[in-house]
């Protein structure tokens, strides 16, 4: 068995979880979330905890007991706590607003770049140059924020583009005479 799918998940208070089959469905504070369990392994529930076993020998359902373990678990947390990507923009002139379901973003285009945001997912912006992005997926929290950086990645010259907050990014020395 996968040394992850090992470890149980610890359902917290306030959290429900319901299994019917290979179906979990997972309802928090932050929202409710659902997953089809593959049919190689099985999710069971022991008091207030959530164990991870394979019904079926083979390396795929050792990995796949894993892979199950990792997203039942981040279903738990999403549901508790959610999830948070923060987004910064750097270069003159660069900026964003949040309108509703909408991120406009001027990232220096000839025209200004109109985001929609997925359902689940919300999108606030603190400052001008800053985006904070939550949601109980942590999948689509993630996808959101690498959609919203693909649109102006940094470039290694003068740093300038949309990154991730914390992340470091390699500069490239200018060309010499």
């Amino acid at each position: 068995m996968s040394r992850i799918a090992k470890n149980p998940v610890i359902v917290p208070a306030g959290v429900d979880v319901t299994i019917s089959g290979q179906d979990i469905s997972i309802k928090g504070g932050k929202g409710q979330l659902s997953f089809s369990v593959h049919k190689d392994v099985e999710v069971v529930r022991e008091g207030d905890e959530l164990r991870v076993a394979t019904r079926a020998k083979g390396k795929s359902a050792i990995a796949l007991s894993g892979t199950t373990r990792a997203i039942v678990n981040n279903m738990v947390t999403g549901v508790h706590t959610g999830f948070e990507k923060k987004l910064a923009l750097v270069g003159v002139g660069y900026r964003a607003q949040a309108q509703g379901k909408v991120l406009n973003l001027t990232l220096g285009f000839s025209h200004p770049v109109n985001f929609n945001v997925p359902e689940g997912v919300t999108v606030e912006t603190p400052s001008q140059t800053e985006i904070v992005i939550k949601g109980a997926d942590k999948q689509l929290v993630g996808q959101a924020a690498a959609d919203i950086r693909a649109y102006r990645p940094p470039e290694p010259y003068k740093g300038k583009g949309v990154r991730y907050v914390g992340e470091h990014i390699v500069m490239k020395e200018a060309k010499k005479k």
